[in-house]
């Protein structure tokens, strides 16, 4: 296969820079008959490329540049199955797809660089989270944005249930979770007390979710963790945890007897306020460095500013493009016309500096903007 479909955000890829690189970006649909559209969108965005490719390449390169978009055309499977969205990045030697959890702006572009704004967006650490759905009997894990959640496939190696976390050990106590009565209920047979002996399995399970959701997908991943169970096992888990990302908040239900949507909707309950009052000090803390000539929102001053590694926070619109690029050695901006095979948007040229020099990038809507300019950056010095 020319492709491949990824989930990790950054991929290897979109870290370099590389001559005609290409990106596109495109809204799908999860069903009929809306789907039935997105192959067609699809071909026109390939045509546009195609046309940006042939600026400055021959027909058999074009061709072979663009055969990972003829076989991605046809894959049946991921276009049957489709997200909200896609993104695709493709160099002369790679090629890595996204499935989307939200829709995104149709788009492609050529340049000398990918355009990973809007892949940002999506990825965030102040959008993105996990859910932790747990109970007696086995524990779920879900990542999600604003936009959606989807539940993690766990790792082969990961204990998810009591019986595999606590094994012949769990057995010799002869407790049995869920027997006959309803979910997370327990049930007990052997000698001793029965309610310390399910205490003591309950604690002990819970130890090993807590060490399986760090050791394979925190640490990693960084993202805030949410707990979603009956509101009894809140105290215990939130005692035992060493989790750095396990939140405060969480959501007290039955997580088994949710759907994606409703978990989402309970989850986004959960957060909204948190993701507001988090953008609100941001804003405020630009605000304050813009007064003090430690920040701004003028384009030609965080361009250079960004090539220089000064920013340690940026503020990106996330609808709109600047077309143009900024010239690495000076910090100058280049204005050019977007369908130019080296030019991209001078917006998700800034958001890519600052990202890569482990800046913080945030993309937000227009109507949540502290500036007009589509930037808003705060430096490090």
């Amino acid at each position: 296969m020319s492709y491949k479909i990824v989930n990790v955000f950054p991929d290897d890829l979109l870290l370099t820079n590389q001559e005609s690189s290409i990106s596109l970006y495109q809204p799908t649909h999860r069903h009929g008959p809306d789907n039935q559209q997105d192959l067609i969108r699809f071909k026109n965005l390939i045509k546009k490329i195609e046309k940006s490719l042939s600026e400055t390449h021959d027909k058999p390169t074009i061709e072979k540049r663009m055969k990972p978009f003829y076989d991605f055309e046809n894959d049946r499977e991921f276009w049957q199955h489709a997200g909200e969205g896609l993104a695709m990045f493709a160099s002369e030697d790679e090629c890595v797809v996204y499935r989307l959890q939200r829709p995104v702006e149709e788009l492609a572009i050529v340049a000398d660089s990918f355009h990973i704004k809007p892949l940002i967006r999506v990825f965030q650490s102040a959008d993105r989270y996990h859910l932790l759905g747990l109970d007696q009997q086995e524990f779920s894990l879900f990542e999600g944005t604003r936009y959606g959640i989807e539940q993690v496939e766990l790792d082969e190696d990961v204990s998810n249930t009591i019986t595999e976390a606590l094994g012949e050990d769990y057995a010799e106590k002869k407790v049995t979770i869920g027997g006959s009565g309803p979910r997370g209920s327990a049930m007990f047979h052997g000698t001793g007390s029965k309610k310390d002996v399910i205490d003591k399995a309950t604690e002990k399970f819970f130890r090993v979710v807590d060490k399986e959701v760090l050791d394979h997908y925190s640490r990693s991943m960084e993202l805030p963790v949410y707990l979603v169970a009956l509101d009894e096992y809140h105290p215990l888990f939130q005692k035992i945890s060493h989790n750095p990302y396990l939140q405060k908040e969480g959501i007290k239900t039955d997580y088994t007897a949710m759907n994606l949507t409703e978990l989402q909707t309970a989850a986004w309950d959960v957060l909204e306020p948190l993701y507001i009052e988090r953008t609100h000090k941001l804003i405020e803390k630009f605000e304050n460095a813009r007064a003090k000539d430690e920040g701004s929102d003028d384009i030609a001053q965080v361009s250079r500013a960004a090539t220089e590694g000064r920013i340690s926070h940026v503020l990106i619109e996330s609808d709109r493009i600047h077309p143009g690029k900024i010239n690495l050695t000076t910090g100058e901006l280049e204005d050019a016309n977007l369908d130019h095979p080296e030019i991209d948007d001078v917006l998700d040229d800034i958001a890519e500096l600052v990202f890569k020099q482990k800046g913080e990038v945030v993309v937000i809507p227009k109507e949540r903007m502290p500036s007009d300019t589509g930037v808003a950056a705060i430096y490090r010095y």
